[in-house]
């Protein structure tokens, strides 16, 4: 005897779960042809019952990790502290599945993980490591280039590749009028004393911590094949720190940062040898205290300008003329460099 259609349906509802599927072929109730309801397997990935939670290590490795996201990143250490906290996550979730899970396949992607993280955190490490300076280049660094954010390693690039410590020996000469060419060199003095003088007339000195020829190679940065028209004399034991014009001029090319340095440190040398020019008594405690001055904006080449100062005893009525806007005699005008608010304090 077979069962009527509303005895199938209701056995149907009460006995099988939820998902079923309609298979053509089989009879249902009296009539042929219809459709029989076939039940299904249950739905495996949908959650029954909740495991309990994971050991108190899925949870610190975890929680390491989201430290590591929201390190901010105005942080000096940011990218330090980030690879530290993601190779601490790793270590625990490799604990955790190692001891507790014995998951094979996790404790693997977390070794790897744990590598590359190790290998970028020791990359910046490294980077950061301190720079041993020169002992005797540490005064030109810290008196110089470290006020104006230039980095150790960026000095060490600067001083390492392509310069030299020269010494002089007291009455020996470091450039001579009308004969020693200006396109050579470039050069700070890193000890001692030297003089400047034109045709035999004292203009100022040059201490430490100086350009020795920055009027020079500002000069001929307009004109080239030039002859020192000064005589620059060491005046005590010296010595200093020699670029060579060509290679120097080339790697600050590829600085656009350092090359703004430089031209701001040789403009303001450039105005403190016109202070020392106008007061040539100046000791060496009023010299460093130039410094500290506000620059003159000087339209004079230097070198016309030394020239000036050697043929004339007026001197007050020649930096008159420079005040106003430069000498007359003067053919190759030199702006007064400045550096960008992004560049420099």
């Amino acid at each position: 005897m077979s069962a009527s259609p509303e005895m199938t349906s209701s056995l149907f509802y009460t006995t099988l779960a939820p998902l079923r599927s309609a298979v053509p072929g089989s009879v249902l109730g009296a009539g042929g042809g219809g459709l029989v309801m076939t039940p299904m397997e249950p739905n495996t990935t949908s959650c029954e019952e909740w495991e309990e939670a994971h050991h108190l290590l899925f949870h610190l490795g975890n929680l390491s990790l989201l430290l590591g996201l929201v390190i901010p990143t105005t942080l000096t250490l940011h990218m330090i502290l980030l690879r530290l906290m993601l190779m601490t996550g790793s270590c625990l979730f490799i604990i955790w599945a190692t001891l507790y899970r014995c998951n094979l396949d996790v404790m693997v992607w977390n070794v790897v993980f744990l590598l590359v993280n190790f290998m970028h955190f020791f990359y910046l490490v490294y980077k950061r490591r301190p720079i041993k300076i020169d002992r005797e280049l540490k005064s030109v660094y810290k008196r110089m280039f470290e006020p104006l954010h230039v980095r150790e390693a960026l000095f060490q690039r600067l001083t390492g590749q392509f310069c030299t410590i020269q010494s002089l020996k007291k009455g020996q000469v470091y450039a001579a009028e009308d004969k020693t060419s200006v396109d050579e060199r470039l050069s700070i003095l890193l000890k001692g004393k030297m003089k400047v003088s034109y045709r035999g007339h004292f203009l100022h000195n040059i201490y430490t911590n100086a350009f020795i020829d920055s009027p020079e190679f500002r000069s001929t940065q307009m004109n080239r094949g030039e002859k020192f028209q000064v005589t620059i004399m060491a005046e005590e034991n010296c010595k200093f720190l020699c670029w060579s014009r060509e290679r120097l001029t080339y790697f600050l090319e590829s600085d656009s940062f350092l090359n703004e340095v430089f031209r701001y440190l040789i403009g303001k040398d450039i105005t403190n040898k016109l202070y020392s020019l106008n007061d040539p008594t100046l000791s060496d405690k009023a010299a460093k205290k130039m410094e500290r001055q506000p620059s003159l904006c000087s339209q004079v080449s230097m070198m016309q300008m030394r020239n000036s100062m050697g043929s004339t005893s007026d001197t007050d009525d020649i930096l008159n003329q420079i005040h106003r806007g430069g000498s007359s005699g003067s053919s190759y005008p030199v702006n007064q460099p400045t550096l960008s608010d992004h560049t420099l304090p």
